[in-house]
């Protein structure tokens, strides 16, 4: 496959879970970062191979808490079939609880000493299958799960996103009945002007903060044109987690970030956290007095899990 082939599949596949350099300037973080997690995205191929090894690696490198991917056993048809008609580009098809059932799942964190804090889903599901997702998570001890991504056909104008607030607040308060709160990711759309107001505001403004709460990732998030730092700065006790990663050089998509070929533009310039351009001490130092509570490390389907993983929780522990 040709590499903008594969990164094409990549960009896909982190869509399809909606169904996914210290410098002079640097500010120092308020405390040490004691519950470092992991996005599993980025490792699905090592998980699908060697699930208990691979969770052994993590638990070895440090890492403290999981951030899981659908689609799982309960997931939507619409989020299972978009998954088989992606995975055969990717090389795997491992997602959810990787062929065990959510107790064997847990049983098998339990022995690694990994928690699974958050996870994402896609919206079907949470519309539709609200009970067996809330069995899941009171199983496997989660304390949020939500959407990675708003689906294309669903965020076109400013009054799509209206009604996806008032989703996102029922959705928020089924999930409060099942002992979880409902998150929401950002990707790299929403943060743009459309009709006169930001998007990603107007959800932020728009909906309940006893039942939404919000992801962010610092990547894309970047690549929209919004500065990480200042966005946590102004909603404080919205944000409960963040997605960590770095950027060779800070670059902003051609246009809105709302359509695949500007991510997978972006794409080669992923790297490890602290390897990059982002002021990733002065985003975690905010991050902590706005009221984040967990730190997920997640570089997307990266070459050497067992290089950059371990690059990554290393300079989240000492920057």
């Amino acid at each position: 496959m040709k590499r903008r082939q594969f990164i094409q599949s990549t960009a896909l596949a982190s869509s399809a879970t909606m169904f996914m350099s210290l410098g002079a300037c640097a500010t120092p973080t308020e405390k040490g970062l004691d519950n470092i997690g992991i996005q599993l995205f980025s490792l699905p191929k090592m998980l699908e191979q060697d699930l208990a090894g691979s969770l052994a690696m993590l638990h070895q490198m440090g890492y403290k808490e999981i951030e899981i991917y659908g689609p799982y056993p309960f997931s939507s048809y619409a989020a299972q079939e978009r998954w088989k008609q992606i995975t055969p580009s990717l090389g795997f098809n491992g997602s959810g609880f990787f062929g065990k059932t959510a107790k064997e799942f847990k049983a098998l964190l339990d022995e690694y000493r990994l928690k699974a804090t958050s996870g994402h889903i896609d919206i079907v599901t949470l519309e539709t299958n609200m009970s067996q997702v809330g069995e899941a998570v009171r199983t496997l001890g989660m304390e949020c799960l939500g959407m990675s991504a708003i689906p294309d056909e669903l965020r076109q104008t400013l009054d799509d996103y209206k009604r996806m607030a008032d989703r996102f607040n029922k959705i928020g308060e089924n999930a409060k009945k099942e002992g979880f709160k409902f998150l929401y990711h950002n990707h790299g759309y929403g943060l743009h002007e459309m009709e006169g107001q930001i998007p990603l505001n107007l959800l932020l403004e728009n909906t309940d903060p006893d039942l939404v709460v919000f992801e962010m990732d610092i990547y894309w998030t970047t690549a929209g044109g919004m500065d990480p730092v200042e966005l946590l700065k102004s909603n404080p006790g919205r944000y409960i987690a963040l997605h960590l990663k770095d950027m060779k050089e800070i670059t902003h998509f051609k246009g809105d970030g709302g359509t695949a070929d500007q991510w997978i533009d972006l794409w080669p310039l992923m790297t490890t956290v602290g390897n990059g351009a982002m002021d990733i001490p002065a985003i975690v130092h905010q991050a902590q007095q706005s009221g984040v509570k967990h730190f997920f490390v997640e570089q997307d389907l990266v070459d050497n899990p067992r290089l950059a993983l371990k690059k990554s929780i290393d300079y989240l522990r000492t920057m």
